[in-house]
């Protein structure tokens, strides 16, 4: 990024970089990897940037919602409602009345009850909107537990058993189209047998339901691919390749049954940096501290999860290399970036890249302390 070095002096630290051409190749990668015409809707929740969502739609990506203003700015920004799938385990019956409006293209229904409200919606519209049921399949996804969605002890979904207790009662709602089920274990997963694990429960409950006289059109299996938050220049792009495979290789499609994917830290994740600059370097006791002018309120992930992200100095030369903890401004101990990171020796005014921040950085920015929010720029 020394390269970008003029560029980022004119800009008003800090701020988010992305790498447009990057994003691009990430794209390309992934469609070359789709050999079986799946269905990949983008989640908009990791970066909801103008700019982003214009490349992701031109490469012919769906969207995953998980909110009415989701469904709003999508639309906004030229997708297809026919492309659009809304999720949420807290939809408000004025989102659900929005999307039956704009004829989105499915629900991923996350309870009994929602199921009979969205009936009762539709009905008093005239309309009888897809939906899709979220199973919680109760697998582990092996990843931090604030970032796992498919075990009994976590609110999204139903369980199986639920699900199959209720058929009658979803037969009996007339106002509903019932085309599939829904699958999300968790998110940053880079062990593929957690995607196996998850293919082969969905093969048994499928069985269950054809059991019970119901064939579905669609599954959806969620996202969830991780990156490689350490090394972002040497894995820029995920395996595309093998994570699809591993759903080719083990999930049992009934013939003509659809597959569909929601996929968005895996397209966004390593295209942005938070671009950052030195404030004042200070020492306390045996600690080096980097303080810089970013914050958890551009960057929240590792003060919500003991997230990791590599950060770089990319403005000095120095051959001397020392241990800081890179903290933010915020008033609260948890406003953190790294601990014990070993960069260039570093002074007032260099500036740090914190880099994989294309992925839950801007769409999650918030004015706590009433800081500004920080602006987004980008290389093509």
């Amino acid at each position: 990024m020394k390269e970008l070095l003029t560029r980022f002096s004119e800009l008003e630290t800090p701020f988010y970089w992305y790498d447009l051409q990057l994003l691009d190749d990430t794209l390309a990668a992934l469609n070359k990897a789709n050999t079986e015409d799946y269905h990949v809707h983008y989640a908009l929740k990791a970066n909801n940037n103008p700019k982003i969502l214009e490349r992701i739609r031109k490469a012919g990506l769906g969207i995953d919602c998980v909110s009415g203003g989701e469904v709003k700015h999508a639309l906004e920004q030229g997708f297809d409602p026919s492309h659009i799938v809304l999720a949420g385990v807290g939809k408000t019956d004025q989102e659900i009345a929005y999307a039956i409006d704009q004829n989105i293209f499915s629900f991923n229904v996350e309870s009994i009850e929602e199921l009979v409200v969205i009936n009762e919606i539709a009905q008093s519209k005239g309309k009888r909107p897809n939906i899709s049921i979220r199973i919680n399949p109760a697998i582990d996804a092996g990843t931090h537990h604030k970032i796992t969605t498919g075990t009994k002890e976590n609110k999204f979904g139903i369980s199986d058993e639920d699900l199959f207790a209720s058929v009658d009662l979803i037969k009996s709602l007339k106002n509903i189209h019932f085309i599939g089920v829904h699958y999300h274990i968790g998110s940053q997963i880079t062990d593929l047998t957690r995607f196996k694990n998850l293919a082969i429960r969905i093969n048994e409950i499928q069985q269950g339901l054809i059991d019970k006289g119901i064939e579905l059109p669609h599954l959806n299996v969620g996202g969830g691919l991780g990156i490689d938050y350490l090394n972002p220049d040497g894995n820029a792009i995920p395996d595309f390749e093998h994570y699809f495979k591993v759903f080719r290789d083990n999930l049992k499609l009934l013939e003509g049954q659809e597959l569909h994917f929601e996929l968005g830290r895996s397209i966004v994740g390593q295209c942005g940096s938070l671009i950052t600059k030195v404030l004042y370097v200070k020492k306390s006791g045996q600690t080096n501290f980097l303080i810089v002018d970013a914050g958890m309120t551009d960057l929240m992930r590792p003060a919500l999860y003991d997230a990791q992200h590599l950060a770089q100095n990319i403005s000095s030369d120095s051959e001397t290399q020392v241990s800081y903890d890179v903290v933010g401004p915020v008033c609260e101990s948890s406003d953190v970036f790294n601990k014990g990171l070993v960069l260039p020796e570093s002074k007032r005014g260099d500036l740090i890249a914190i880099r994989s921040a294309g992925a839950y950085g801007e769409t999650m920015k918030n004015e706590y302390n009433l800081r500004p929010l920080a602006q987004g720029y980008y290389s093509e």
